[in-house]
């Protein structure tokens, strides 16, 4: 244990401040003060002149430190307003022109051959495309007023149905006619594009077909041919608003009504050896639905705003194929509510 401290405790600090701690024996030695550290200066700012010193009190080891003082607070750099709202570039009617924003050097015009005329190509494609509406469906309600003639004067003039029913020859050769002029305007765009040749031969493939139509319809009863007519007429009227107002696109099912077709015609095939009436009917009802789908097709190829669409200068074969579709779901109709006399 060490020695007690020399002072009197009577005695005022005075008379003590000169005592100090001996060094007794087990006790570590006094520590020598810290010399005082050199003032600290921040890079940036101005020293403000000597730091004040801390006071030690007395007896404490070790020099004062000097104490930094905080640096003072400058007013923060804000940042540099953002710049307001660019302007919109306003189309000039008058001129035609679409001006720009620059950043650098402000506003300027684009040349006129530089812009497409994107407006004007817009309005016009849409224009191109109702005419072309227009005509395919005038076309179309000429060669079904035909049909309707011809099929009228077969079913109610007696005369008239006695022949065809006699002369099998004329059927079959309007047929043979009909596979000449559909398969020539199908598969040879001269045929169908040059004017007039192709109002003509268009002409003599709905005569023919219309002849074929008639026909058919003078081995069914009377009551069943109207009633068939205005069922197709229902069922036709029916699918073409669907295909118009449908967000599904049907343009991209060609290849798949194709292979049904194929289908079709394999099973018309043994329709035709087998002789059974219910057979029979069964391949009329899916002929019936085949041709509604295609209907659902190439309209929406004559409408357009699919994935494909027909050409607007195919006005003759787009009503080449909505006429087919029509007549082929008049006679299937037929073949499914029908009796033969």
């Amino acid at each position: 244990m060490s020695a007690p401290y020399p002072v009197d405790p009577s005695k005022g600090p005075a008379a003590n401040a000169g005592w100090t701690m001996p060094n007794a024996p087990g006790s570590y030695p006094a520590q020598p003060g810290y010399g005082g550290q050199p003032g600290f200066t921040n890079p940036g700012y101005n020293p403000q002149g000597p730091y004040p010193v801390q006071p030690v009190s007395p007896g404490q080891p070790g020099a004062a430190f000097p104490v930094e003082p905080p640096p003072p607070y400058s007013a923060q750099q804000g940042f540099v307003g953002q710049p307001g709202p660019y302007a919109q570039p306003v189309y000039n009617a008058s001129s035609g022109d679409f001006p720009i924003q620059d950043g650098n050097r402000g506003r300027e015009e684009v040349p006129k051959d530089m812009v497409p005329n994107q407006f004007g190509a817009s309005f016009s494609d849409k224009a191109v495309r109702h005419a072309f509406i227009r005509k395919v469906y005038l076309i179309l309600m000429v060669q079904l007023l035909i049909t309707f003639l011809i099929v009228s004067l077969f079913t109610f003039h007696t005369g008239t149905k006695m022949f065809v029913r006699r002369n099998a020859w004329v059927y079959y050769l309007s047929y043979v006619v009909f596979l000449v002029t559909y398969i020539s305007m199908v598969c040879c765009s001269g045929v169908r594009r040059k004017w007039p040749g192709n109002f003509i031969m268009l002409g003599i493939f709905t005569l023919a077909l219309s002849y074929v139509t008639g026909t058919i319809a003078s081995f069914y009863e009377t009551s069943i041919v109207i009633m068939t007519i205005g069922i197709t007429c229902a069922i036709c009227f029916l699918i073409t608003l669907f295909a118009t107002q449908t967000k599904y696109d049907f343009t991209g099912c060609g290849i798949y009504l194709f292979v049904a077709a194929m289908v079709m015609f394999i099973f018309g095939i043994i329709a035709i050896f087998t002789y059974s009436k219910i057979l029979y009917t069964i391949y009329s009802a899916g002929i019936a639905l085949l041709f509604s789908m295609y209907l659902v097709y190439d309209t929406q190829m004559v409408v357009g705003g699919r994935k494909h669409q027909i050409s607007p200068e195919e006005h003759i074969f787009g009503a080449l194929m909505l006429y087919l579709d029509i007549v082929y779901i008049f006679t299937s109709l037929l073949n499914v509510f029908g009796s033969n006399n």
